[in-house]
């Protein structure tokens, strides 16, 4: 899109998700005072507004930077497009291994790789242009904007009234926190996809889900990588089971594991980095020619002036929302990263149709009433939903687990991909689930099936019933709901 100095309003021009330069004034002819106003044009922004603009508003859309947020610019698509560009790799040294003696291993070109990632962006993209924006009438506004009063938002010198409004600014990378690691001596998961050489050695802090995401992922490409956790197991929010496999499964592609492991400090020693580490008072020291940090994200609430608007949010946790949404301002909802402890793709845009609803389409849906799946996609992927065994001990719900192993499974094996399982959880006594954990080459796609069924009410009996296409890798929730019935 080309620059239109001093425009900050877009009405109809396609293509181009970036904001234009000088943003001071509006386009004449467009008023001031809307239905909605929503401020970030991520996946909860942008689902928001659509729905709202859908619904007869009149919504005014804000974003400072990219249209997509995260999620589309330097999160989930870049990632799993990278993870895709891994998993040819490293099917590619496999087939090698069947070829005859003297086959040489393939080296990635990051390079490539990068671009290929910005094509990927491109195209996804289009689908929310600023011309497909204004074709279903939302009005895209470039800019950084804050509150002004509880009722008015500003970009740069123009006011905007609204009658309700949505932050939906999701979230940033946490700050590394490393005495001694400078900014700019280091990548997070946001900037690294922004990397065009493949670091020979690259150090990853942090072992959640990003992570462990991208430390397998460098590590198929062909760097030597070196992954430093401080707790006792990858994957905090997973069983330790899952968190096991994961960690055979990243040792048995070369990752060097470093668990119980704080970073204490960082020194630069000449183009490189050194991380002084402590294990049990143990120290130690490794040196990368590229340091990754992912100790999480926090909430994007800087520079909103959420004050001027009688909003209640803090910077660890973000905007304070009810059940519904609402913001301690009535006539103003959040949704996504910024108010969420789950800060997913699809958890953003579900939240953010959920506040329009709420907001706009005098609904009263609540946030605890959803369903959230999510996964980890590294090689296998571990998915879950619902309750955790923990979980329900803490909440007193008596538990009976029916575990199906992907060894026995016939598309597993045939595939090579066995490795994992399926582990559906029921109240005791009855067969309505509760909560599930899937490990498995396609436990993504898997846990959809349990989602269902949890929705709908299904219980394990009738999924047991489902008649399944053989030899599929889902047979594995079929087999385990039919085991309920089985004889002790």
């Amino acid at each position: 899109m080309k620059s239109r100095p001093r425009s900050a309003s877009v009405r109809a021009r396609s293509g181009a998700a970036r904001a234009p330069r000088g943003h001071g004034q509006r386009l004449a002819g467009s008023s001031h005072r809307y239905d909605l106003a929503v401020i970030g044009a991520g996946p909860a922004g942008l689902a928001a507004a659509l729905l709202a603009a859908r619904s007869g508003a009149r919504v005014a859309l804000f974003e400072r930077e990219r249209l997509g947020g995260t999620s589309l610019n330097s999160g989930s698509v870049p990632s799993k497009a990278l993870i895709r560009s891994a998993t040819l790799f490293a099917g590619i040294r496999e087939a090698t291994r069947l070829q005859g003696s003297g086959q040489r291993e393939p080296i990635a070109d990051l390079a490539k790789i990068a671009a290929r990632l910005r094509r990927i962006e491109e195209r996804i993209a289009g689908y929310h242009s600023l011309a497909r924006l204004a074709r279903d009438g939302v009005d895209v506004h470039f800019g950084a904007a804050k509150f002004i009063d509880p009722h008015a938002i500003a970009t740069g010198a123009t006011r905007f009234r609204f009658k309700k409004a949505l932050v939906a600014t999701g979230a940033v990378a946490a700050a590394a926190g490393i005495p001694g690691l400078a900014e700019g001596s280091y990548v997070t998961s946001e900037s690294v996809f922004g990397l065009t050489q493949l670091p020979e050695q690259l150090a990853v802090v942090g072992g959640g889900p990003l992570g462990c995401e991208l430390a397998q992922a460098f590590c198929r490409l062909g760097s030597h990588v070196t992954i430093i956790q401080d707790e006792a197991k990858f994957l905090p929010r997973e069983e330790r089971d899952a968190a096991q496999i994961l960690a055979r499964a990243m040792a048995r592609d070369g990752v060097e594991i470093r668990l119980n492991t704080r970073v204490v400090g960082a020194r630069a020693a000449g183009a490189r980095v050194v991380l002084e580490t402590e294990n049990y008072k143990t120290r130690d020291t490794i040196a990368a020619d590229r340091v990754l940090v992912s100790v999480g994200r926090v909430p994007n609430v800087a520079g909103l002036n959420l004050e001027a608007a009688g909003i209640a949010f803090d910077g660890l946790n973000g905007v304070a929302v009810d059940d519904f949404l609402r913001t301690s301002n009535p006539n103003v909802y959040a949704a996504g990263d910024v108010c969420m402890d789950h800060k997913y793709t699809h958890v953003a845009e579900s939240t953010g149709r959920m506040a329009v609803q709420n907001a706009l389409l005098r609904q009263r849906l609540r946030y605890s009433g959803l369903i959230i799946p999510w996964c980890t996609f590294c090689i296998p992927e571990i998915a879950h939903v619902g309750l955790q065994i923990w979980e329900a001990r803490e909440k007193s719900i008596p538990v009976k687990t029916y575990t199906m192993m992907m060894q026995d499974i016939d598309r597993a094996i045939t595939d090579r991909q066995d490795t994992g399982f399926v582990k559906l959880h029921v109240v005791e006594g009855h067969d309505r689930i509760i909560g599930a954990t899937i490990v498995a080459s396609r436990a993504s796609e898997m846990i959809n099936e349990v989602c269902v069924a949890m929705h709908s009410g299904i219980g394990l009996r009738r999924l047991g019933r489902v008649m399944h296409t053989y030899p599929s890798q889902a047979s594995a929730i079929c087999l385990a709901a039919m085991s309920m019935d089985e004889p002790c």
